[in-house]
């Protein structure tokens, strides 16, 4: 596969990210909802596809959703319920990096829950993503695939970096031995939840690249093609001179270094 060069990714990214920003006024004036959910093996990609969705969008109508391990008291609870409060409300939306999901990869393959509390979520994902879809809400899956050769590298370069060295956790080297029955496990998730109201889409991400451009082509395709004109702002000349920024009090600049 020949090599994307950055400014020719640059100039593609920024033409989708112009046609997202149309995508999120369309929500705000229809009042819609979208999820979109981003799941994959480790590496594969996910924080920097949901980074190039929603990098140039209003943070407060765009959220991203990474939960953390849950409590004591969220492992209490029903098993869907720390994510419904996370969902949109009108005109919002919601990137789910890693999502209800977890529960059918890695707590499956790594051994944090119950072959039976597996079944059961599987049983139940499909009935609690048709309620949402009955409700209105956009719902989107995408699974990032990315090949096990590819895979290794990116751990070595993680662990030769020390600003992505964060990103090593000790599952994720236990995770390297399992890449087989992660697949499995993905199998058995496709199967169960892969349905007409909220289907699965598999994105190509051995190159990132190339696997962000489909992924938000895809995106944009599949919602519908309503453009709302963007806002007209009034912005008048000052009615006297520009002020220099003046501090009068104890409080004062630093003298930078660069």
């Amino acid at each position: 596969m020949a090599k994307f060069h950055k400014k020719d990714y640059g100039d593609a990214l920024e033409k989708l990210q112009v046609e997202l920003d149309g995508m999120a006024r369309w929500l705000q004036v229809s009042g819609k909802r979208l999820v979109v959910v981003v799941e994959g093996r480790d590496t594969a990609g996910k924080g920097g596809a949901i980074h190039a969705i929603g990098e140039r969008m209003n943070p407060r109508q765009c959220r991203v959703v990474a939960l953390a391990k849950p409590s004591e008291r969220e492992q209490a609870q029903w098993y869907f319920q720390r994510y419904v409060e996370h969902l949109p409300a009108a005109g919002e939306i919601v990137l789910f990096d890693r999502s209800w999901y977890n529960r059918a990869g890695v707590e499956k393959v790594m051994g944090f829950c119950t072959p039976q509390q597996n079944a059961d979520f599987l049983k139940q994902a499909p009935i609690f993503e048709k309620q949402l879809v009955d409700d209105g809400i956009l719902l989107f899956k995408y699974w990032l695939s990315v090949d096990q050769d590819e895979q290794e590298q990116r751990f070595a370069e993680r662990l030769a970096d020390p600003l992505k060295r964060w990103k090593l956790s000790p599952i994720d080297l236990k995770a390297r031995e399992k890449y087989a029955d992660y697949g499995k496990a993905r199998d058995e998730m496709f199967a169960a939840s892969h349905t007409k109201f909220a289907p699965w889409t598999v994105v190509d991400f051995n190159s990132q690249k190339r696997g962000r451009l489909n992924l938000i082509r895809h995106l944009l395709d599949r919602l519908p093609d309503q453009k709302v004109p963007e806002p007209k702002i009034a912005f008048p000349r000052l009615k006297s001179a520009p002020l220099k920024e003046h501090f009068g009090g104890p409080v004062k600049p630093i003298k930078g270094r660069y």
